[in-house]
């Protein structure tokens, strides 16, 4: 048995396909999600969602930018504020943005200030983490 998977975002049907397991970014941690698996929602945090799916039996990574997961009847239903593949990074400008982001945030003053910074500095970090 396999769970039905689809991912999206406000624009596109980001991914939907099938997977043996899914580990899904949370609020709390990482979170495994087989078949069978309990009737959930939760919300999702930036950081990096892993797939195995069926016919490669390897794992896939996409990043996650915040959103909500519905698990029901071995469906899977994410709604993210945007994903991306790791085919879609360039290696160097993901660096020099995780460096970037990191700097602004040490720098920040103010609330609001750091808590925006600290938004783009989680989601360059889900990027280069795509890539390593």
């Amino acid at each position: 048995m396999t769970l039905k998977v689809c991912i999206l975002a406000p624009d596109r049907v980001f991914w939907n396909d099938t997977a043996e397991e899914i580990i899904l970014p949370t609020a709390t941690g990482q979170m495994g999600i087989l078949t069978n698996h309990t009737p959930l929602i939760t919300g999702l945090d930036i950081g990096v969602m892993m797939v195995r799916s069926q016919s490669k039996n390897e794992w896939m990574k996409m990043a996650l930018m915040g959103g909500f997961a519905l698990i029901q009847e071995n469906t899977v239903t994410i709604l993210v504020n945007d994903a991306v593949e790791s085919t879609s990074i360039d290696a160097a400008k993901a660096e020099q943005a995780f460096l970037d982001a990191q700097l602004a945030f040490e720098k920040a003053d103010g609330k609001k200030e750091k808590i925006e910074t600290s938004l783009a500095f989680k989601r360059a970090r889900a990027r280069l983490q795509l890539i390593k």
